[in-house]
């Protein structure tokens, strides 16, 4: 069965048309849907699931404590060893849904460090994803780190430095890192 992470900001809590178009057609394939339970973005894509009577959610939670749960959905718990409750903490609950996902779709607002972990964590898997960029309010289907350079170039300058300290990763199994963002400007 096909399963679909879609995670996004926190900043983004409202839900256009081109996105309420592209959740009505996971519905309408009857796709599982896992969503974190943050606010923003999760909450907002839990609203709207909850709204739809769709029943095909699951809402990944830390611990024994869920932040949100709209449509008293099943959840799936994720145990760490980790007590500060940081970007760490909540990247083990991220990955785990990366993990189970077969594709993502995020929300990204273009600057924030966990929906950018997310994309990379299902492009490293070989998953494509699904990006709606709200600065602009496009879509871009990304299935390579390669793909994700390009949008990254959309972002602010402040911002891409911000996640050029976070994540440096290989690009070409030659290169051992890539600067994300001064590299490649052509």
């Amino acid at each position: 069965m096909t399963t679909v992470f879609i995670g996004g900001s926190r900043s983004l809590t409202r839900l256009n048309d081109t996105i309420r178009m592209r959740v009505d057609n996971i519905m309408r394939q009857q796709f599982t849907v896992i969503l974190g339970d943050a606010n923003g973005a999760d909450k907002a894509m839990q609203s709207y699931f909850a709204a739809k009577g769709y029943p095909h959610v699951i809402v990944y939670c830390m611990d024994d404590r869920c932040r949100n749960n709209v449509g008293d959905w099943p959840t799936q718990r994720i145990l760490t060893d980790h007590q500060k409750k940081d970007f760490i903490y909540y990247a083990t609950k991220d990955e785990e849904m990366a993990r189970a996902a077969s594709y993502g779709f995020m929300l990204w607002d273009g600057r924030s460090k966990g929906t950018l972990n997310n994309i990379l964590n299902l492009l490293r898997q070989q998953k494509k994803v699904l990006v709606y960029f709200s600065p602009d309010q496009s879509c871009s289907t990304l299935r390579s780190v390669e793909e994700l350079l390009v949008l990254l170039r959309k972002c602010r300058s402040d911002d891409r430095q911000k996640f050029e300290k976070e994540f440096p990763l290989p690009v070409r199994s030659e290169e051992p890192t890539l600067d994300l963002f001064s590299a490649r400007r052509e």
